[in-house]
């Protein structure tokens, strides 16, 4: 894998070209990458579209096709995403803390760049502008490898940015893709430890397992979404209904949409039939439990279908008789994504909020609200479920490190 070394060499010594840049320069070079977006998003869209048809003669589900798509609105927002990272603070540099020892050494801690970051994903053109505008912007080289469904759509957007910073005079190794869609050269890249110092999955759950248990270079892993809704027994049932169609149908083959419903029985016989009629109008497919099958037509729920991220026009359905009883549902089944609870009970509201184990939770509002530009980060690299270093969307301080910087005057131990 001659040429893989390679790239890690080359973005090695790009991440140093890159650490001396200032933020006039980085912000210079984003707004003439997203202005370059649009004017060639003629060329990315049939580049992209070639994906899609070959997408659709592999029968390809229509979540994924989803997510492949590319349109002029979603380039548009590619472009939008840069100039948000623009408006951001600089993060390098930022000293997050200062002190002085009784022995007069002065002490602080630096934010610095990590220095270069892998990425593996699948489907989702968009993140290769999105990696792309928060690694460089926080003065990280970015290694990038998408899914081969995406090679065209990919391959397309990373000659935009390399022209558009080679125009700037700035090294274009700033991005490097691998082109390959051999699943060997994956496996190789997972252990490029010499040259990325940090390494991003995002996609679904067979890739991030696959990148979390054979990498060799640190992981942050960005999870799969089981996202709930609990309807709480305080719950406003038409803003319930809203909120749910929203988190479920906006978009289906998103990390952020809602999977499972949880239920208090006690507003079952009043809010199942507002969601039968809602979910049948977006052609939503209910698989309820007993008591939710008293009251509304549904396919029967298995135990399987409340782990599952369906990225379909699917939702699971439980009931349950208290709120205790909803969070231990939530916990035991969710992917510590994002979590909701529709409630006008401030106790119920705050019980939820600490009791309940997700990077994200909300009260009275979509699930789709987990998303760096939504968050105002301008884009993100990844949701993360872990809880080392970074939970949540990803932005700018998320892809960064510290160093100590310590100043004396002549101390010795």
């Amino acid at each position: 894998m001659e040429f893989l070394v390679q790239l890690g060499k080359n973005a090695a010594a790009a991440k140093y070209e890159l650490q001396k840049l200032t933020t006039k320069q980085k912000d210079k070079a984003l707004l003439a990458v997203a202005d370059a977006l649009i004017k060639e998003s003629a060329e990315i869209l049939a580049e992209n579209e070639k994906d899609i048809i070959a997408g659709e003669k592999k029968g390809m589900h229509p979540g994924l096709l989803d997510r492949l798509r590319l349109t002029q609105e979603r380039i548009n927002g590619m472009a939008e995403g840069l100039r948000q990272v623009v408006e951001l603070p600089d993060p390098i540099g930022e000293v997050i803390e200062a002190f002085e020892r009784p022995n007069g050494l002065s002490i602080e801690k630096r934010r610095v760049p990590m220095g270069v970051i892998g990425m593996i994903y699948e489907s989702r053109p968009n993140v290769t502008a999105d990696a792309f505008g928060l690694c460089f912007k926080s003065g990280n080289a970015v290694i990038l490898k998408g899914g081969s469904d995406a090679i065209c759509s990919n391959r397309a957007i990373t000659k935009v940015i390399r022209k558009a910073l080679r125009t700037e005079g700035i090294t274009e190794d700033a991005v490097q893709l691998i082109e390959s869609t051999d699943r060997a050269v994956t496996q190789a890249f997972m252990h490029l430890k010499e040259y990325v110092d940090l390494l991003i999955p995002r996609g679904g759950a067979g890739l991030i397992k696959s990148v979390v248990e054979n990498s060799t270079i640190p992981v942050i892993e960005t999870g799969t979404g089981n996202c709930h809704v609990y309807i709480d027994e305080f719950a406003d049932c038409d803003m319930a209904v809203s909120i749910i169609i929203n988190a479920k149908t906006q978009r289906i083959g998103v990390c952020n949409a809602c999977e499972s419903l949880v239920i208090h029985e006690a507003v079952k016989d009043k809010v199942l039939p507002l969601l039968s009629d809602a979910c049948k109008k977006h052609h939503v497919e209910i698989r309820g439990d007993e008591k939710v099958a008293q009251v509304i037509d549904c396919k029967p729920a298995c135990e399987e279908d409340y782990g599952t991220e369906y990225l379909d026009y699917i939702i699971s359905m439980k009931t349950v008789s208290s709120i205790d009883e909803a969070i231990d549902h939530i916990n035991k089944y969710n992917t510590r994504h994002s979590e909701a609870i529709i409630t006008e009970n401030k106790e119920h509201a705050e019980k939820f909020l600490k009791e309940v184990d997700a990077a994200c939770v909300y009260v009275n509002a979509s699930t789709r609200f987990t998303d760096g530009f939504e968050f105002g980060f301008g884009a993100e690299i990844g949701i993360s479920t872990q809880k080392l270093h970074a939970r949540g969307p990803m932005g700018l301080k998320e892809l960064t490190s510290y160093k100590y910087v310590i100043k004396g005057n002549g101390q010795i131990r």
